[in-house]
């Protein structure tokens, strides 16, 4: 169910004036099951024992359980003021969910965002997505969904590169940037394009922690393409010991590049996807530098039922003894508009320093094999 309150509502219940043209809606969704997994670890590290099976209640078997408000006010000649606040909570504990700052919790960690769109497209500005996940999430015929998929496989190359997973500040891409200005253009027969620039505000610094995205995206006749290229300064400069141990003060160094290349074809009720990226730190190329290759086949059975499936190689450029593959099928079953039951199994092969997992936010124990199942609920509202 979406709450939805007109201006003039708002206006009786707060004794302010509103424009009878401007809207707020609450919206959200919780996502909980259970999962079983072979193998565990307290945190992503390539060198931990294997800790042991796990059979847990999990938060986000799909996608994280999350809330928000959004609205819009109509200014006329087709131009918007646009807002949005959104962030995640974990349903099995109700704590909220992670920001860029190690362990701590932030009541609007996805979208906390204002912005004006119109005829020229989209502007906003704030902590928001950054646009190369959803061009990810429509190249893959996973969705990039929580549990194995193109999200869980570009998650991977983040952990090896050293990435602890207690904060949402990556070495490789983004899923969230702060501070970041994105426009969106309109859609020109099929195509459009995305632009992202996030000042770093450092003094005496012009670079120091900036981050830069583009994406080009086209969708036609059943066709998705798109290409992603993303670059960051100063990303992950938490280490695992933090605040034990200080966080590296921004310089300006360029160690955060992505590239992505992805389709997704659908013909009738089939989908096939496929894609192919590479992650490194343009400082320190003999260090950090990543490639995966994907793949994944989806059917829509009924308009309530559908499978899909995927397959994800990540290999180490520098060292060919460190690869995986991750490979994850899963069923969804709508019992209605609002409210879907899941199930999904995966696999993953880490070899060497490999630690990529099966269900996001759920370590593994490095350079194993690891096999998770898990059912769940999902409902919108």
């Amino acid at each position: 169910m979406k709450l939805k309150w007109s201006g003039a509502a708002v206006a009786i219940a707060f004794a302010s004036a509103a424009n009878a043209q401007s809207s707020v809606t609450l919206y959200g969704a919780i996502d909980s099951g259970l999962i079983y997994q072979s193998t565990s670890a307290p945190y992503f590290s390539p060198r931990l024992p294997n800790s042991g099976a796990v059979f847990a209640a999990k938060d986000a078997g799909l996608y994280g359980s999350f809330w928000g408000l959004k609205g819009s006010e109509d200014i006329g000649g087709g131009y918007k003021i646009n807002f949005q606040l959104q962030g995640t909570f974990i349903s099995t504990t109700g704590k909220l969910g992670l920001g860029d700052t190690p362990g701590v919790s932030t009541i609007f960690n996805q979208q906390a965002t204002i912005g004006v769109s119109g005829p020229f497209g989209r502007l906003d500005a704030g902590r928001q997505y950054v646009p190369m996940i959803y061009a990810m999430a429509e190249t893959d015929a996973r969705g990039a969904q929580y549990f194995g998929s193109i999200l869980t496989a570009w998650l991977g190359m983040g952990q090896v590169a050293g990435w602890p997973g207690t904060s949402t500040n990556g070495p490789i891409g983004a899923l969230y940037d702060s501070n970041a200005l994105v426009y969106q253009s309109p859609r020109f027969h099929g195509a459009s394009f995305a632009l992202e620039y996030a000042p770093g505000g450092v003094a005496g610094q012009i670079q120091g922690g900036t981050r830069e995205s583009a994406v080009l995206k086209y969708s036609n006749y059943g066709l998705h393409l798109a290409a992603v290229y993303y670059n960051g300064h100063d990303t992950n400069p938490y280490p695992l010991t933090y605040p034990t141990t200080p966080a590296t003060p921004p310089t300006g160094l360029d160690n955060n590049r992505f590239y992505y290349l992805g389709a997704l074809y659908t013909f009738r009720n089939l989908s096939v996807s496929a894609s192919y990226s590479i992650g490194k730190n343009p400082a320190n190329t003999s260090h950090v530098d990543y490639e995966l290759i994907a793949g994944g086949l989806g059917y829509q059975f009924t308009p309530a039922f559908r499978v899909t499936s995927g397959y994800y190689y990540l290999k180490d450029r520098n060292n060919s003894a460190n690869h995986s593959g991750e490979f994850a099928i899963g069923a969804e079953y709508s019992l209605s508009k609002q409210t879907l039951l899941y199930a999904q199994v995966g696999c993953v092969d880490n070899k060497g320093t490999m630690t990529s997992t099966i269900a996001y936010g759920q370590p593994v124990a490095p350079g194993m094999s690891t096999t998770a199942a898990m059912i769940g609920m999902r409902h919108n509202f």
